[in-house]
C-alpha cells in the first residue's frame, strides 16, 4: 500500500492582534518533506502513525511537509498558500497513492480564505482522485465546514480537553482508512449542528461521561466513528458552532440512517447539557480569595491570556493583583516577554534588578508591570513537556521573584501555554511550596498540574480568549448561536 502522508496546522484567533506568517510555523515546527524528527510532534500524529503502520504492515510512506503554528490571529495570505503548495507539491511528487492521511487542526483562517481546510481538502482529493482514499485527524476546536465533509473520507478529532489522545485517535484514522482502501467498510457521514458554542471540559462531569459513552458506540451496529466538534468561539467563521459527526460503514444495512439519528441524538443531549459542559469563571479577586481560603496548593487558570487560544500570553492582570495583594507563595506562568528574558540572562543569577514586564502586544494585555526582581533560575532553550507526550519548545527561559512578597514568574521567548509541570520545576521553583499556582492556560494544563492542585480554578481576566463572548464583535457567525445574545 503506497501512503501520503502531512501535516498543516493552525488554530486562528481572527480577534487576536498578532498574525500568523511564515516565522510562526517555523518556530513552532517546520519539517520539509522526509525530514520530521523521529519523535511524534503535535498535529503530526498521523504521520507518526503511519510510520510505526509501515514498519509493521510493509506500507510505502511518504512524508510530506509538517508544519504547525502556535494559535494567533489571522494567517498571512503567503503564509498559507506557499505551504499549502508546498504540501499538495510533495502529494503530487508521491503520487500515485492508495491513501493520504493529514493532520489538521480545522480552525485555520487565512487573510482571503475563511475554511482553510476546506479549501486544502479539496486541492488534494482533485489530486488523488474519487478512488483515493482521504482522511485528516482534528483538534475538536475546529470549524465543521461541507467542504471538509464533502472532500474528506473520514475525519476524527481528538475526543480529550485536555488533548491527551492523539496519537490514539491517530492510529483510529489510520487503521480506518486502511480497512477502506482494502473495501471492509465505506464510510459515510451524518452531522448535526447543535446551534451553540460549548467548551467541553472531559477532565469533569458531565462531559467525562458523554466522551465515555459515544466510545462505546462506536465499532456497532455499524457506527465507525463519532467525533465531537466542540467549535473554538475566538473564530468569526461562518462555520464555527458545536457539531456532531457521525460515521457509519455504508456496506451495513440501515447504518447510514442509524448513524444520522444518533448524531441527532447526541447533538440535542449536549445542547441539554450546554449550561454544565465549561467550568464556571470567577472573577480575578473571587479566584485569588477562594485560594487563599483553601487549604494546599490552587491552580488558578489564565484562561484569556491563553498563547494555546491565539492569546500574546503577556497580560499583567493577574500578577498586578497578586502584587498588589500581597500574596506570598505564589508562582505564574509563562509570561511571555523575550525582551525582559534577555535583560535576565545578561543580569544572571541572584541579580537584583528593576524590570518592566508584560503589557507589550495590546490593550488586552494590560499595563507593563514595573517591579524590582531577583533572578531565580535561568535554562537556554528550555522544552516543556506537552501534550500526547509531545516536546514543547518555551526558548530561553528566566525564572525572577518579581516584586514584595516576591511572585515566583516564568519569563520565556517562545510563546507557549502552560501544558506541563515542568515548566516551572525545570527552573528551581517547587509548586507544592506555593498556595497559588496561576498557569496562562485553558484546559490543557489539566493533565498533569491536577495531580498537585488541591483545587483548580478558572479566572476571567481581560483577554484575547476572553470567556465573556458577547463581548466579542462577531460578523459572521450564523445566529442563532447560544450563548450570543
Amino acid at each position: 500500500m503506497r501512503v501520503f502522508t502531512a501535516t498543516l496546522a493552525t488554530e486562528t484567533n481572527t480577534f487576536a492582534p498578532m498574525p500568523t506568517g511564515l516565522d510562526s510555523f517555523r518556530e513552532r515546527g517546520y519539517y520539509p518533506a522526509g525530514q520530521h524528527p523521529d519523535h511524534m510532534s503535535f498535529f503530526a500524529g498521523p504521520l507518526w502513525a503511519a510510520r510505526q503502520r509501515a514498519r509493521e504492515r510493509g506500507w510505502q510512506v511518504a512524508e510530506g511537509m509538517v508544519a504547525a503554528a502556535q494559535p494567533s490571529g489571522i494567517t498571512t495570505r503567503v503564509a498559507y498558500e506557499t505551504l499549502r503548495d508546498e504540501l499538495l507539491a510533495d502529494l503530487r511528487a508521491a503520487m500515485p497513492v492508495d491513501m493520504v492521511v493529514l493532520g489538521l487542526h480545522g480552525a485555520m483562517v487565512a487573510d482571503g480564505c475563511l475554511d482553510c481546510e476546506g479549501d486544502l481538502l479539496a486541492r488534494v482529493r482533485a489530486i488523488v482522485g474519487p478512488q483515493g482514499v482521504l482522511g485528516a485527524e482534528l483538534d475538536p476546536h475546529h470549524h465543521l465546514s461541507e467542504a471538509m465533509v464533502a472532500n474528506a473520507d473520514l475525519m476524527i478529532a481528538f475526543k480529550e480537553y485536555p488533548h491527551t489522545d492523539a496519537l490514539e485517535r491517530a492510529f483510529e484514522l489510520v487503521d480506518l482508512c486502511e480497512a477502506q482502501v482494502l473495501g471492509r467498510v465505506r464510510p459515510v457521514a451524518a452531522v448535526a449542528d447543535c446551534h451553540m458554542i460549548s467548551m467541553i471540559h472531559t477532565s469533569r462531569q458531565p462531559a467525562r461521561g458523554f466522551v465515555d459513552r459515544i466510545q462505546a458506540l462506536e465499532g456497532r451496529d455499524g457506527i465507525l466513528s463519532i467525533s465531537i466538534t466542540h467549535g473554538f468561539p475566538w473564530g468569526d467563521t461562518p462555520d464555527m458552532g458545536t457539531k456532531v459527526l457521525v460515521y457509519a460503514d455504508g456496506q451495513v444495512d440501515g447504518a447510514p440512517a442509524r448513524a444520522q439519528a444518533l448524531a441527532r441524538q447526541l447533538a440535542d443531549e449536549l445542547v441539554s447539557l450546554r449550561e454544565h459542559l465549561a467550568s464556571p469563571m470567577l472573577r480575578v479577586d473571587e479566584a485569588i480569595d477562594q485560594a487563599l481560603a483553601h487549604a494546599g496548593t490552587t491552580v488558578i487558570a489564565d484562561s484569556a491570556d491563553n498563547a494555546g487560544g491565539g492569546a500574546a500570553s503577556d497580560a499583567t492582570f493577574l500578577l498586578r493583583r497578586l502584587i498588589e495583594r500581597g500574596v506570598g507563595d505564589a508562582a505564574l506562568g509563562p509570561l511571555w516577554d523575550p525582551g525582559a528574558v534577555r535583560i535576565a540572562f545578561e543580569a544572571g543569577l541572584g541579580a537584583a534588578l528593576d524590570m518592566r514586564l508584560g503589557g507589550k502586544v495590546s490593550a488586552l494585555s494590560g499595563d507593563p508591570l514595573d517591579a524590582r526582581c531577583t533572578v531565580l533560575g535561568l535554562q537556554r532553550d528550555m522544552v516543556m513537556s506537552g501534550l500526547s507526550g509531545t516536546p514543547t519548545a518555551m526558548g530561553d527561559c528566566a525564572l525572577v521573584a518579581v516584586g514584595q512578597p516576591g511572585v515566583k514568574v516564568v519569563l520565556n521567548s517562545i510563546r507557549n501555554q502552560a501544558i506541563g509541570r515542568d515548566l516551572f520545576t525545570q527552573l528551581g521553583c517547587d509548586l507544592a511550596a506555593c498556595r497559588v499556582v496561576v498557569v496562562k492556560s485553558s484546559q490543557h494544563f489539566q493533565a498533569d498540574y491536577a495531580k498537585v492542585a488541591s483545587q483548580v480554578l478558572y479566572a476571567a481576566a481581560p483577554g484575547s480568549v476572553t470567556a465573556d463572548l458577547n463581548q466579542l464583535p462577531y460578523r459572521r457567525v450564523k445566529r442563532p448561536k447560544w450563548p450570543l445574545k
